[in-house]
């Protein structure tokens, strides 16, 4: 990573930066929707995280369409862009690329950028198959770089919160998790047929895409899964080609899936996503239950915790409500003070902290970060979900 000194203007001179910060070149692979939500978390990651381990230098933009590409690249302020992710991987300017392509995209970049050395971060679900996500793990760690899987949920100011609380033993020992995550968005039968509803591109459907999401929390909240038992449901299955609306196409992922989990702490749980909740717009909710109190947590309310104590006294007891937004709690110093909120944005800036922070001092990306180890073992579940679905039966998930 080349050295860079950064000045700036107060009062009127020219001041350096309160110690020598470096530059780290970043090369991103996607300009849609995760792709503008990295890009963004990259800016702003060291005007907040000051001074910050090292400053994102925006090298390259990747994507498939060079004109839609060229116009994004300019408005996200990337030096240049490429139509082709060997090309960027080779790129000696870049030290950590971000994998946002679609699923079936993830591996081969991936696999190729830890081969050439570089730093990699890869949006979840891992990967579109158990098999890829395996390869992915076993490369990153053969490389000997840093890998994370971008579990952006993990890095909610309220959600590690939670996690604290937990490890502290506020509510004992854990009996039961419950996690429900539900959209709305592909309910109307004329939607078409995007790449997130084939399995060749997506791998699954709410599955991966939202599943995903709760399964990580439930590992990094209570533990690893002992069994699961589950089942999937496609309501509308066929609808109409995007390029074409006059001829229909299959879909062969999942509208919907419930499952029962047991932990290997011996927690019971259960798992629910779908994108067929009809007023459902992002809510994701997360009860936790203990021995001595209970956890509550709602995505739509993001800078909220609901907490519950059996060691209040009697005639106080009840469910409070915590607003997440005072230094005291985690990443609130770098924001706004006194109860001025943030929103679901800065998980990505938080994240990439977080990321940075590790490559440049070398600190492990786990516990707090996800990495390609816990994408794997997100990517066995929903495997074994899939598998118990198809069985109606419980399935057993590895050691």
């Amino acid at each position: 990573m080349a050295k860079k000194e950064v000045g700036f203007v107060t009062m009127g001179k020219v001041a350096k930066e309160p110690k020598e910060v470096k530059d780290i070149g970043v090369g991103v692979l996607g300009y849609a929707f995760m792709g503008k939500a990295h890009t963004n978390g990259y800016k702003k990651m060291p005007v907040f995280f000051y001074p910050p381990p090292a400053r994102p230098r925006l090298v390259a933009l990747c994507g498939r369409t060079e004109e839609a590409l060229a116009e994004a690249a300019k408005r996200f302020g990337f030096e240049t862009y490429y139509t082709d992710w060997k090309t960027l991987v080779k790129d000696k300017r870049i030290q950590l690329i971000d994998n946002c392509l679609p699923n079936n995209l993830h591996a081969e970049p991936c696999i190729g950028a830890v081969e050439a050395g570089k730093h990699v971060i890869c949006e979840k679900p891992l990967a579109g198959t158990l098999k890829e996500a395996r390869a992915m793990y076993e490369a990153a760690e053969k490389a000997g770089v840093k890998h994370m899987t971008a579990f952006n949920y993990r890095f909610v100011p309220a959600l590690r919160l939670a996690k604290n609380l937990i490890d502290e033993g506020f509510i004992g020992k854990i009996l039961q998790f419950r996690a429900v995550y539900l959209q709305e968005w592909i309910m109307d039968p004329s939607f078409p047929l995007v790449w997130r509803l084939r399995k060749s591109v997506a791998g699954s459907g709410a599955l991966g895409d939202l599943g995903a999401h709760i399964v990580d929390l439930a590992r990094f909240l209570v533990g690893d899964f002992a069994s699961i038992c589950g089942m999937t449901e496609t309501f509308i299955k066929e609808r109409s080609l995007p390029d074409d609306p006059k001829k229909k196409g299959k879909v062969d992922v999942d509208d919907v899936f419930i499952a029962m989990v047991r932990f290997k702490n011996n927690a019971i749980g259960s798992l629910e996503a779908s994108r067929f909740c009809a007023g459902r717009k992002n809510y994701q909710r997360i009860e936790i239950h203990g021995t001595e109190g209970s956890i509550s947590f709602n995505l739509e309310r993001l800078n909220e915790l609901e907490v519950y104590s059996k060691k209040d006294k009697d005639d106080r007891m009840g469910f409070r409500n915590i607003l997440v937004t005072e230094s005291v709690h985690p990443f609130i110093e770098h924001w706004w003070p006194h109860g001025h909120i943030i929103g679901w944005e800065h998980t990505f800036v938080h994240e990439i902290h977080h990321l940075v922070d590790c490559i440049v001092n070398d600190k492990p990306v786990a516990p707090y970060g996800a990495t390609f180890y816990d994408g794997l073992k997100c990517q066995e579940i929903l495997s074994a979900i899939e598998e118990s679905s198809e069985k109606g039966k419980w399935v057993t998930l590895p050691s």
